[in-house]
């Protein structure tokens, strides 16, 4: 005979309400900085005796810390401050690009507290060899962490191409297809970590983290909704609405390098001809300007360089590349209507000589003509804005939305 005084479906009730109010506890926190119990209650309708017990359970995960007294403003006890606690759980990102690695660690404030970046060029290289790299690099970052007295809760992979459900389906700069991306690189993590226990592994587009990134620590104010480029060997997109990433029935929305500028132009990796990435990708850039495409990043800096002193080789280069840019982006503003338009990646640092012709086609061709109505909409990204830390940053984004599926087992 059941003798339990709480059916299924309360105690799945019960549950999820903890769950809810716990997530809730956590983020007003964060978001307030500093603050007392008895504030957080006021803050979010529960009494102080069901806070309290939230926090309790917070504190005991290692998500939140309470110290100092601070007054409470009236008459009675003074309370203890509570804020996000800069040791306990941290969330990894782990961006695998064409010619790097890049391993980031982040704690609940979003503060960078780990990183490293291992340049190497990864085309022609198997993809479990590329993967089991990035798995040994981020034992390293493990391993850092630790020192700090953090604790890594989960690892998100952000990838070139099109990625969905755990796997790379097409990166043609990488050569990669179907490849399984999130089991082979979990294996190889933990092989390396036989007693530290598996910990989840997630992934996405590299472009989606990067706008991700922007919009959560960069300096966007209150915009809601932008389009997210972004240039590195190949040339990447990402649409936020609302705060919320467009992704499409497929998961792959934003391949914005693949939109055809010429049918007639260039022939792109992915197979078509005149693909925006063969006039503003990082080897078109090079070529244009006369700088050896192999020199990678090196090369960008020289290209910044002989721009910024005259040379009109480098400066047509990155002209040409603007008004190509710009074209497709306007294509893009004309559907969606972003209240900005972000340039990341390489485009930050080339800003300057991108801009003009860019905002030149932005300005002709968008048809609601108020492009230009409250001031210009294209900028460049902020140095926060990097696919690794949007990487990081949603591991503990996630962790915010349910602290007890990541207790210590």
């Amino acid at each position: 005979m059941n003798k339990s005084l709480t059916s299924p479906a309360a105690k799945a009730g019960h549950e999820s309400v903890r769950r809810h109010n716990l997530s809730l506890v956590l983020r007003t926190v964060r978001e307030e900085g500093e603050v007392t119990r008895a504030r957080v209650a006021s803050l979010v309708g529960l009494t102080r005796a069901a806070v309290s017990s939230l926090v309790e359970e917070l504190l005991e995960l290692g998500c939140l810390s309470e110290s100092g007294k601070t007054s409470s403003g009236s008459a009675g006890r003074p309370g203890t401050v509570l804020t996000v606690s800069r040791t306990g759980p941290a969330g990894l990102g782990v961006e695998i690009n064409i010619d790097y690695v890049s391993v980031c660690a982040v704690d609940l404030t979003g503060t960078d507290r780990v990183r490293v970046t291992e340049h190497t060029d990864h085309r022609g290289v198997p993809p479990a060899e590329v993967l089991a790299h990035a798995a040994r690099l981020t034992n390293r970052v493990i391993a850092s962490t630790r020192e700090q007295d953090l604790r890594v809760v989960g690892v998100e992979l952000a990838l070139p191409g099109l990625v969905s459900g755990g796997v790379v389906r097409q990166a043609p700069n990488l050569g990669w297809s179907r490849v399984a991306a999130e089991g082979i690189f979990g294996q190889a993590l933990g092989t390396l970590r036989p007693t530290g226990g598996a910990l989840p592994v997630g992934s996405d587009n590299e472009a989606n983290l990067a706008a991700l990134a922007e919009y959560w620590f960069g300096g966007l104010g209150g915009i809601r909704t932008f389009l997210y480029l972004t240039g590195e060997i190949g040339v990447g997109g990402a649409l936020v609405l609302n705060g919320q990433m467009l992704r499409g029935a497929h998961g792959f929305a934003g391949e914005i390098g693949h939109v055809v500028v010429d049918p007639q132009g260039p022939l792109c990796r992915c197979g078509a001809h005149g693909c925006l990435e063969q006039y503003a990708g990082r080897a078109a850039l090079l070529a244009a300007a006369g700088i050896d495409p192999g020199q990678g990043v090196r090369g960008i800096a020289e290209l910044e360089q002989r721009a910024a002193a005259g040379d009109a080789r480098a400066v047509e280069s990155l002209a040409t590349a603007g008004d190509r840019m710009g074209v497709v982006l306007a294509g893009a503003v004309n559907l969606f209507d972003p209240e900005a338009v972000v340039l990341g990646g390489i485009y930050r640092t080339l800003m300057p000589w991108l801009e003009r012709s860019a905002d030149a086609q932005l300005t002709t061709r968008v048809v609601s003509g108020r492009w230009h109505a409250d001031g210009s909409r294209l900028r460049a990204s902020s140095l926060s804005g990097d696919a690794a830390r949007g990487a990081a940053a949603r591991v503990m984004y996630e962790l915010m939305e349910n602290p007890a599926a990541y207790a210590v087992r």
